[in-house]
């Protein structure tokens, strides 16, 4: 029997996208990078700069995955190319629903202080202007796009006919609105980020960066979030059936939305000041500053890790997106773990923190070590919820077995059995609208 599962899992499940085509978007969006470096630009390089480059890497993808790996025949897209059915009564319903849920969002918008401020006045000056096209446009996206679904009762259609007083709530509708919710949440907060870092490439002195090693990885480190940032905040944005990156499900736990959520902003700043507060001290340079090589080494280390978080973004491509199921990803790093960004990430903030905690008196070593294990341990709930989620989807069970038995850690997990995948056995959640 070992043999037989053995032989089963001798390679995981085929990828949703390539590498190699993510590269290309990478690469076209760094040309356009460095076109905007060389201009002019004013405040506008927050919000038509975010734009361009995003554009630069989203159409690349788009293109090549259509003609390369015909992701939009996959049938989880969950569309007929020759059916051709169109029905504008039923389209009028799912407009209602899009409407609706494009009314609540900008209500939250409104309603909320946190979007009050001036730190996200760059993307709501851009949502205000393209909003009036995107409503328009949507009528002939769901019009289109209905003709080719199998099964064209979907979220929008049954939010619609809830608005209209035609049915009840259902878990689709719940489903629907809580993809809304990730992106309502997400996105400004990713598009501000990744609008200040492009801001920070522009003002860097290139002619400078190698005068010293503290120089490089400064301007090296802010270099490749700003590469994860502009995965993530396009990933966002291409929520599209027709390029099979749409959402299939979103994270139903409550458990599952919690420790995702507290580990951003606003959150991170109420939760972390209070509880985790672990980086007290000096960063990790000033502990090495005279060791040449001890400084070069460990600095190093830690980019190294962060082009490992990197390499895992840009493994989604167009699908990057917390708290939802998008499409299986076996390729790049997820071909050796499963969590490729969270282990490089909590293995970086131990580079990062280290020095000075071994510096620190012994107790306060170990109240520091202790706030980070901490961390640590959110990130590990983090992704025991996402295994949870996903393994609604047989695509990924066999993706965790195979991970389990050729994977990078996969000694460990024989070593430490609570470490290992264990479909139906996982962290046991109180779900949202619905008993996980």
């Amino acid at each position: 029997m070992a043999n037989t599962v053995e032989s089963v899992h001798k390679s995981p499940p085929p990828a949703p996208t390539h590498m190699l085509i993510n590269l290309s978007g990478l690469a076209s969006a760094l040309v356009v990078v460095a076109w905007l470096v060389s201009e002019p630009w004013g405040d506008e390089l927050r919000t038509l700069g975010v734009v361009l480059v995003g554009l630069a890497f989203a159409l690349p993808i788009a293109v090549a995955e259509v003609l390369f790996l015909k992701t939009h025949r996959n049938e989880s897209t969950g569309l007929q190319w020759q059916k051709s059915q169109p029905h504008w009564g039923r389209c009028i319903v799912k407009l209602v629903g899009f409407y609706g849920v494009v009314a609540a969002v900008a209500l939250v918008y409104w309603v909320l202080p946190e979007y009050h401020g001036s730190f996200y006045d760059g993307y709501f000056s851009l949502v205000w202007a393209a909003l009036p096209y995107w409503l328009v446009l949507a009528i002939g996206y769901f019009y289109w796009v209905d003709s080719k679904m199998v099964n064209p009762k979907d979220g929008y259609w049954q939010l619609g006919r809830w608005l209209l007083g035609r049915q009840t709530c259902t878990d689709k509708i719940g489903q629907l609105l809580l993809g809304w919710v990730v992106k309502l949440f997400f996105l400004p907060l990713m598009f501000v980020y990744m609008g200040n870092n492009l801001q920070a490439i522009y003002n860097t002195d290139w002619s400078d960066i190698f005068s010293s090693f503290q120089r490089f990885f400064d301007v090296a480190f802010n270099f490749l979030y700003f590469i994860d940032l502009l995965i993530v905040a396009v990933g966002y944005v291409c929520t599209l059936r027709i390029l099979d990156t749409h959402i299939r499900s979103t994270e139903p736990s409550f458990l599952g939305w919690a420790v995702a959520l507290m580990c951003y902003q606003p959150f991170w700043s109420l939760f972390s000041g209070t509880y985790i507060y672990y980086d007290q001290g000096p960063s990790w340079g000033y502990w090495f500053w005279g060791m040449d090589l001890a400084y070069l080494l460990w600095g190093l280390g830690i980019l190294a890790l962060l082009c490992v978080y990197v390499w895992a973004s840009l493994a989604f491509g167009l699908r990057f997106s917390n708290l939802t199921h998008r499409g299986i990803l076996t390729n790049g790093p997820f071909r050796f773990t499963k969590h490729p960004a969270y282990v490089s990430k909590n293995l970086s903030w131990w580079m990062i923190s280290m020095p000075f905690m071994v510096s620190a008196s012994l107790e306060q070593t170990l109240r520091q070590c202790a706030m980070l294990l901490l961390l640590n341990g959110i990130y590990f709930l983090r992704a025991r919820t996402e295994e949870r989620h996903l393994a609604k989807d047989p695509v990924y069970v066999a993706y965790a077995r195979f991970i389990e038995q050729h994977g990078l850690f996969a000694r460990l997990g024989r070593w430490l059995p609570w470490l290992r995948f264990h479909p139906g056995q996982l962290l046991g959640a109180v779900a949202v609208g619905k008993s996980a």
